[in-house]
């Protein structure tokens, strides 16, 4: 079995393949049980008893570990045909830990069966993920090579879930929560300069997206509505004009 490991930023905008598969990679999953001491009588008769219980609750987020090399030369066990200078991806590792945005981890396997002359490929893993250590060393009187370790931990998207009130058969009042919204990995700036041949609609469907991952021209009421323009003011809107842009 082969396999690959992809790091990238941006909904995949930056990226890249480790030039070299570690040797091992650790994956921790805890679980997140909670002891807890039960004050009751160890009589036998009671069907509430003293002592501890353990309440079993959702597992922790995965974490991840391995080491490995950005190579400066081309080895036989390099496993890319692109390989770049060892800073290109201590930078860009760095530059996304600055971010402190969540970039996404794939790891990917490959397997051969022989006696069916076929080959398979499958997703074991991938996810998002924060980047919790990374540091790196280069040998003095060495190749150029860099040796890095680099530690990640599973990121869950989360947000403001919008809530309708309706009325029940009986005239009740009942609160039903929206369906969240599709995991959105694109960095979306704070601001929109004001371009020629712009329109609110324009505007919302480069930046937001539907449920279903496609543009979502609704949000360009929101936009004018942050912003406090009328419709008379937003027809008026000059090339360069900067509007603020909802988070969310």
């Amino acid at each position: 079995m082969a396999y690959e490991i992809h790091l990238s930023y941006n909904n995949n905008q930056e990226g890249f393949q480790l030039p070299v598969n570690p040797e091992s990679i650790e994956v921790s999953r805890g679980g997140n049980s909670k002891i807890y001491d039960i004050v009751g009588p160890n009589d036998g008769k009671s069907e509430v008893r003293g002592g501890e219980v353990n309440v079993i609750k959702g597992p922790k987020l995965r974490e991840i570990s391995f080491d490995g090399l950005f190579p400066a030369q081309y080895y036989p066990f390099v496993t890319t045909s692109v390989v770049y200078e060892p800073m290109y991806y201590v930078r860009a590792i760095e530059n996304w830990m600055a971010t402190k945005r969540p970039i996404r981890f794939i790891y990917t396997g490959h397997y051969s069966d022989r006696l069916a002359s076929q080959n398979f490929s499958a997703q074991e893993l991938n996810l998002p993920v924060s980047i919790e250590k990374f540091e790196w060393k280069e040998e003095a009187g060495g190749s150029g090579d860099i040796e890095f370790s680099l530690s990640l931990k599973e990121y869950v998207f989360y947000g403001i879930r919008k809530v309708s009130i309706v009325s029940d058969g009986v005239g009740r009042a009942a609160a039903i929560p929206q369906a969240a919204r599709r995991p959105d990995e694109r960095v979306r700036p704070s601001t929109h300069t004001w371009t020629a041949g712009d329109s609110m609609t324009k505007v919302a469907m480069r930046y937001y997206e539907t449920d279903a991952g496609k543009p979502d021209s609704s949000r360009s009421k929101d936009i004018q509505t942050m912003n406090g323009l009328t419709n008379a003011q937003v027809a008026k809107l000059k090339v360069g004009s900067v509007l603020k842009l909802p988070v969310m």
